[in-house]
């Protein structure tokens, strides 16, 4: 016998076979009426699926397709949402993420039917193969990233991935330069056809992108001042591309400290010699750091020469990252503030400089110790 549906529970009935059945009317929807059906064991467990459906109704949200599977998501949502608003190298990371770890793993399953059990076994799965924490965090992050699209778009209800703890990365602990190796450094560098390079790029805490991409007409060398506008970075397909700088906080003025001054006006003299000698093969692209016809330097062929240049000098050798490391080491050691840092680096949030750099103020905590004994202790 059918049972008469409550107030408010849309079209809830019982079939013959004691199933609970409901719908919901959506209207027309690309030009077909569409009414979405579920079903459950329980009256409660439809009028519930029903409440849904109304809530998305109200909204204004198309009805959910339960046919769509993860990799289809994933697919659209690489094409129509990461791709037109992510840096090419960001959307290429996405890109391979999806191709190679969540369609094989995860991406027959129907995108309304992912539960946070299967999110986890497939992070299980993936450390088992060999992969790194780090990694599969990455891979967890495309996944959450994703699915917030999806229930933006009122695809899902909840994004399972974010109900799920990503594997923990025990970060390996930054060892920049001291004072004295950097002191050695810019000793040994002093000739050396990217000594500006080197020099710049740890005086003033630059990623190496940041570096590559600087312009002469962002540099001011008489008011001793830079600004970072852009990044250069190597995309497949299309060679060395300007790009936006990591973040919003990431285009900012520096100040010029009077040596890194000195090391560029000579560099931009070496330049102007480059240039007689390339004759008509000259680029003039506007670069600071140039091949030797002009083009902007490479930031791989940078970073090869710098692993050798620290070879040649007897330096232990470290990444070109180090360097900006390095400067975040040296500014920490004269007193220089978090939020002072911050801002020379260009980082986002000061949490981000706090995690990185806090283990170099081992001092931090016996000076506030000194600083309350002198208020509050007396003299001992």
């Amino acid at each position: 016998m059918t049972k008469r549906r409550g107030r408010g529970e849309g079209s809830i009935y019982q079939r013959a076979d004691g199933r609970w059945v409901g719908s919901v009317d959506f209207g027309w929807v690309d030009g077909r009426r569409k009414r979405k059906v579920v079903s459950g064991k329980t009256r409660a467990e439809v009028v519930r699926k029903v409440s849904l459906l109304t809530a998305q109704k109200a909204q204004g949200l198309p009805p959910t397709d339960d046919r769509l599977t993860l990799e289809t998501f994933l697919d659209r949502w690489l094409l129509t949402t990461a791709k037109p608003r992510v840096r090419y190298s960001t959307y290429r990371g996405y890109e391979q993420i999806v191709r190679v770890h969540l369609k094989p793993g995860l991406g027959k399953i129907r995108l309304s039917k992912l539960t946070p059990g299967q999110v986890e076994t497939f992070h299980n799965d993936l450390l088992a193969k060999g992969l790194s924490a780090r990694t599969v965090q990455y891979i967890h992050a495309v996944l959450r990233t994703a699915l917030k699209t999806a229930v933006r778009d009122g695809l899902i209800g909840r994004n399972v991935a974010a109900l799920v703890s990503a594997p923990k990365v025990h970060r390996d602990p930054v060892e920049p330069l001291t004072v004295e190796e950097a002191k050695r450094l810019v000793d040994e560098a002093r000739g050396d056809p990217l000594e500006a390079v080197y020099v710049t790029t740890l005086a003033l805490g630059l990623r190496q992108g940041e570096t590559m991409g600087l312009r002469w007409d962002a540099v001011d060398l008489e008011a001793g001042r830079l600004w970072v506008r852009q990044a250069l970075q190597y995309q497949a397909g299309r060679g060395l591309v300007a790009v936006e700088p990591k973040s919003r906080t990431s285009r900012r003025p520096l100040p010029l400290p009077p040596f890194v001054v000195a090391v560029l006006k000579e560099h931009r003299k070496r330049q102007a010699a480059d240039r007689l000698v390339a004759g008509p093969k000259w680029q003039d692209s506007g670069y600071v750091f140039t091949m030797e016809d002009g083009r902007p330097m490479p930031p791989d062929y940078a970073y090869r020469q710098f692993k050798k240049f620290l070879a040649r000098a007897g330096l232990r050798p470290i990444r070109f990252h180090d360097l900006r490391h390095s400067c975040a080491s040296l500014l920490f050691a004269q007193g220089c503030s978090l939020r002072l840092v911050m801002e020379i680096l260009g980082h986002s949030q000061i949490a981000i400089t706090a995690n990185l750099y806090t283990h170099l103020l081992p001092e931090a905590d016996r000076e506030a110790a000194g600083i309350m004994q002198a208020l509050l202790g007396g003299t001992e």
